[in-house]
């Protein structure tokens, strides 16, 4: 009870009997003390069906890569590209067994569960769960996040392997990790935990492309081999085809992605080489036409990946900057120290980070062209409703790194975020 430190009419501690059985153990009943305001609901979970999410291995995904008939085949396959086969299978057998932990106290729960992979994630799965597990990192995480639409069932991540991934949409991996699912079960099914919801980006799509089919880039390896220059010359042949043919057929309706971004947003040419060229609006300002190494929009879940280590700050950088204001100020006594230096670049770092909850977006303008043709106004920024018209010529716009849609010219999509939006998930206080 050190939370408190003085009575309040607005909240109350409330002692609950809770009454468990587990696998080989008698019934359990125990009491569970929180501080719960009067105008809050206690948390009740009690799903009656879970589906549990489970990551690809990477033993997995090379099996299926190189379509070996043997383990010895594999094996030569990997030592090809000095990669530890051994390492490899210990560490897809540690997944499946933090998978088995995960499935058995589900059971024991009494609640119907299903474990599927990535190719088996579909809509059906969704509408038939009360609650989806994901079983890895925070891939997993990202992909189950990406097609679950509906707010009100939640999507709670499970670590299985916290020695290579910190899971930052995870349960805390040091207590709550696959191996101890079973404590961070019990917290889920006595209330004794908070709602967390996580806004994400709506993407409508309208022009060309409206109508395509994601590629899920992660499925992609396994399909096809990359043809790039094959997909320039059959794009460089199609363009004219798509810029007369929109003359007599109407495009297609704008239609909103059925994806969601939990992290962020990126677009721009395919090829990393190439420079991106497009049109941005923010906020329904006027367009700006563009050149850059393509633009990445980022929730507030997002704000502390790709967006802060693109803008963050390191040390050197502030004390350049210090050392050459002081040349143009007089009597200012140049900042030398180290731990001054550090706290002003940790200071503006933080600042790049807003809470998951907030309803709006921060964007980036990688890499701009400034010059007496383009002109970047604001390279970073926040914002509620973004567009880009695209002027690419072989350029995709990919959803948490996963799904990957074609964006080349004429293409425009219209990002926003809603509070219908949100992802359901928990945090552990």
């Amino acid at each position: 009870m050190n939370h408190c430190k003085q009575v309040c009419l607005r909240c109350t501690w409330v002692t609950r009997p809770v009454f468990l059985t587990w696998p080989g153990t008698r019934t359990v009943q125990f009491s569970t003390t929180r501080l719960l305001s009067r105008n809050r609901m206690i948390n009740y979970f009690k799903p009656k069906r879970a589906a549990v999410l489970s990551k690809m291995t990477r033993y997995e995904f090379e099996k299926r890569l190189c379509d070996t008939k043997t383990e010895e085949e594999l094996k030569r396959h990997l030592d090809s590209k000095n990669s530890d086969y051994k390492v490899l299978l210990e560490r897809h057998m540690n997944h499946f067994k933090a998978l088995e932990i995960i499935q058995k106290n589900l059971v024991a729960a009494n609640i119907d569960t299903r474990v599927v992979t990535r190719f088996d994630f579909n809509s059906d799965v969704i509408k038939w769960a009360d609650v989806i597990f994901t079983a890895g990192g925070d891939g997993t995480f990202l992909l189950a996040a990406s097609k679950v639409l509906d707010k009100s069932k939640p999507v709670i991540g499970i670590n299985t392997d916290p020695d290579r991934s910190e899971g930052c949409l995870l349960l805390p991996k040091d207590e709550y990790a696959a191996v101890n699912f079973e404590a961070a079960l019990r917290r889920l099914l006595v209330g004794d935990f908070s709602w967390k919801w996580r806004n994400r980006i709506r993407i409508t799509m309208s022009g060309y492309h409206a109508n395509d089919e994601a590629i899920e880039l992660h499925d992609q390896q396994l399909q096809f081999m990359e043809h790039r220059f094959t997909e320039h010359v059959q794009e460089n042949e199609m363009h004219e085809v798509r810029r007369s043919s929109h003359l007599h057929h109407k495009l297609p309706k704008p239609k909103i992605l059925p994806v969601l971004a939990l992290n962020e947003v990126f677009i721009g040419e395919s090829l990393s080489s190439r420079v991106s060229y497009y049109e941005l609006s923010v906020n329904d300002m006027p367009r700006e036409k563009q050149k850059s190494s393509g633009i990445t929009i980022c929730t507030g879940t997002g704000s502390s990946s790709w967006y802060f280590n693109i803008n963050q700050i390191h040390v050197e950088a502030v004390k350049d900057i210090l050392s050459i204001a002081n040349k143009h100020k007089d009597g200012i006594s140049p900042v030398e120290d180290a731990k001054t230096l550090e706290r002003i670049a940790q200071e503006f770092n933080s600042s790049l980070c807003f809470d998951a909850s907030k309803l709006m977006m921060a964007y980036t303008i990688r890499d701009p062209v400034v010059n007496g043709v383009f002109h970047v106004s604001k390279p970073r920024g926040f914002a509620k409703r973004l567009s880009v018209l695209s002027r690419m010529w072989d350029a995709c716009l990919v959803v948490d790194g996963g799904s990957s849609f074609k964006f080349n010219d004429g293409a425009r999509a219209t990002f926003e975020i809603h509070d219908d939006d949100a992802l359901r998930t928990v945090s552990f206080d």
